[in-house]
């Protein structure tokens, strides 16, 4: 091999051992995710429950942190207000979320995860446990004094549980 082609072979090993190592530098941003840190972000509630949280509420417990922490955003009683409604008004009969989902978990989970807007997930597991009872027993869906908690909620016999399209089927 010529003088020249030896250097060149050396520069382009030299360069690519240059490139690598600049490479597996970081940019120093972020750290290592914890098992604590992620069980923080692990609150997935599937339909049979599996995974739900202690505490409980009921309907009444519920109806105060409603008007405190929901109602400038759903109405009063849930009758709609500048968002969803949550609730028919009497003599109204529209779908609402707790008409559509096939279970009552499904309203825990979103409201643990997602409310009060602008603030998610600032809710305890009573305040979600009340607010789901609430939110179930204005649909009539349970009375005004069922308890509602990890071994109650998953039972409870959702209006559309049967008539339930999922646009996901392989992940129900």
């Amino acid at each position: 091999m010529s003088t020249r082609k030896s250097l060149l072979a050396a520069a382009g090993l030299a360069l690519a051992l240059a490139a690598s190592a600049a490479m597996a530098e970081t940019p120093g941003l972020g750290k290592p995710i914890s098992e604590a840190d992620l069980a923080l972000w692990d609150i997935s509630v599937p339909p049979d429950g599996k995974g739900l949280p202690p505490g409980s509420g009921t309907a009444v417990q519920g109806a105060a942190i409603y008007a405190q922490k929901c109602e400038v955003c759903h109405g009063k009683d849930g009758y709609g207000g500048k968002n969803a409604e949550l609730a028919n008004a009497p003599g109204k009969n529209e779908r609402t979320m707790a008409t559509y989902v096939p279970t009552a978990t499904t309203i825990f989970d979103f409201t643990r995860r997602a409310m009060p807007w602008p603030q998610p997930k600032s809710l305890s597991n009573e305040e979600v446990y009340a607010l789901t009872a609430f939110i179930l027993a204005r649909n009539k869906i349970i009375g005004e004094n069922d308890v509602i908690n990890a071994e109650t909620l998953p039972k409870v016999q959702m209006p559309n549980r049967d008539g339930f399209v999922s646009r996901y089927p392989d992940k129900h």
